[in-house]
């Protein structure tokens, strides 16, 4: 495609050609339609405005050696995007209509496709929002789902290489029983501030500490937790942990290659002990961790200034599969014909 640098695309907007949408509206979900606009409609006392009901996605299609375009488990994304509206009362969108739709939606920006020697993905972004007024605090009875989709880059500008996370003591990401767990804007807003911070100093993200307590480890900013020591891949249990896809994969993947796998409390005081740190997500796959800088304690917990032996295989193996140059033994792909 003319006038885009596949080589050095960053993680950022552009608009594609269309987008697909679905109104809820007197009951039941509509039929998909699609648009070549990038602007929507929305009453002046919509709840997604007002009261926050709002939740979204993200996964990724690749184009492999092959020519062929994959898309990654996107069944998990829908069933995702359904806890999250079933988090904060909206209606639940159709896991076989959600496929629908981002099947129609790369085909239709078939030619935003990044090649396959660029190193970039096709973005999808679903978004579910309350579109019915409400000034009274209760759910919308009209919702919008649209699928808009972008060419893109690493989420980090260093790409596969270490960066530092920082530990603030000061800011929680998501309330403990709170919505820490659903894909919802208000996590996001309520971590830029931090980040900001973080990324002032030098730092690609802030290290939460669970809210209630401070003792264990939570989440990196926009992505999930992992640690490795011991032949065993680690990442922390908790409620308030959006459940992320990549690292649902990766624990699978590392079992296979002869890891041991743990899902558990991982206590601050562990940092100390691993070999190799990670943050993963669809953004990024995986962003190894050179170093965590917990700022309260003037403490640094090192790493490596390289990729560790483990996130490397994790990282190749994970985006092998995802651009087919790799047999995909899980099921976990979907050729967009």
């Amino acid at each position: 495609m003319e006038n885009i640098d596949w080589g050095n695309l960053g993680f950022g907007y552009q608009d594609a050609d269309y987008n697909v949408r679905c109104y809820f509206r007197n009951g039941k979900w509509g039929e998909l339609e699609t648009s070549s606009s990038n602007t929507i409609n929305i009453h002046i006392a919509a709840t997604a405005l007002h009261y926050g009901q709002e939740a979204f996605e993200g996964l990724k299609a690749f184009k492999g050696r092959d020519g062929k375009i994959r898309v990654f488990r996107m069944d998990e994304n829908a069933k995702r995007l359904q806890n999250s509206a079933e988090g904060i009362l909206m209606e639940k969108f159709p896991v076989d209509k959600f496929q629908e739709a981002v099947r129609l939606a790369i085909k239709m920006n078939e030619r935003f496709v990044p090649p396959y020697d660029s190193g970039a993905a096709l973005y999808i972004r679903p978004l579910l929002i309350g579109t019915g007024p409400q000034i009274g605090v209760h759910p919308a009875n009209e919702y919008l789902f649209t699928v808009f989709v972008m060419p893109v880059g690493p989420y980090f500008p260093e790409g596969f290489k270490p960066t530092d996370l920082v530990i603030m003591r000061q800011f929680d990401r998501a309330a403990p029983q709170g919505t820490g767990k659903y894909k919802v804007g208000g996590n996001y807003a309520a971590s830029m501030y931090e980040g900001k911070k973080a990324k002032e100093g030098g730092f690609s993200a802030v290290l939460y500490l669970d809210s209630k307590e401070k003792k264990y480890i939570d989440e990196c900013g926009p992505a999930n937790f992992f640690g490795i020591k011991n032949n065993t891949y680690i990442t922390p249990e908790s409620d308030s942990i959006l459940p992320s896809i990549t690292n649902k994969s990766l624990l699978v993947l590392a079992k296979e290659m002869g890891l041991n796998v743990e899902r558990r409390k991982v206590p601050y005081e562990e940092l100390a002990s691993f070999d190799e740190v990670g943050a993963c997500g669809t953004a990024a796959v995986i962003s190894p961790i050179k170093g965590v800088y917990d700022a309260d304690n003037d403490r640094w917990f090192k790493y490596g200034s390289k990729p560790g032996k483990w996130s490397t295989k994790l990282y190749n193996k994970l985006r092998a599969i995802q651009y087919g140059d790799e047999p995909d033994t899980h099921g976990w792909i979907e050729i967009i014909e």
